[in-house]
């Protein structure tokens, strides 16, 4: 039969274990083709806006995100309308109205590769920033016409 061995070593560490959130913060950290970090915002467990205005009527867009097990994982989408490329996918979330025009697309829990997801930053007039509560990041000021890759890291 074998018997555990406790001792002060093996208190500690579980007493540090337990006391310990479940899981480290989480960081969206922005990269570009090289693997060096252009930005990166913390968590903090609040979603991470993703927005920019449409390519053709320039009609503002945005996909939130939230971190999970280490991945990106899209919950909700808004769209000023069904324009070219927009609209809902059958099955993928519920469509409802949003206060002020245009309609989110809520619980679509879409976990995104575990690589991250690729974004062509574009230019200033399409401003891609990521946005979390009043906190605003314009990538299109700082990569414009740039691939990017939106990865989860842990702090």
């Amino acid at each position: 039969m074998i018997q555990p061995v406790w001792g002060r070593p093996a208190l500690a560490a579980l007493f540090v274990a337990l006391a310990a959130p479940a899981s480290a913060d989480a960081i969206l950290q922005v990269v570009d083709r090289q693997d060096r970090t252009v930005v990166q915002m913390l968590f903090d467990g609040r979603e991470i806006c993703l927005e920019w205005a449409h390519s053709v009527t320039g009609g503002a867009v945005a996909d939130c995100f939230v971190a999970r097990d280490g991945r990106l994982v899209l919950m909700r989408s808004y769209l000023h309308d069904f324009a070219a490329g927009l609209g809902e996918v059958l099955g993928r979330g519920t469509l409802t109205s949003a206060e002020g025009g245009g309609y989110w697309i809520t619980g679509i829990d879409e976990v995104m590769p575990s690589s991250g997801l690729p974004l062509r930053v574009g230019a200033p007039r399409v401003g891609h920033r990521l946005r979390q509560g009043n906190d605003t990041i314009n990538l299109s000021d700082l990569v414009a016409n740039r691939r990017v890759t939106l990865r989860v890291v842990n702090n």
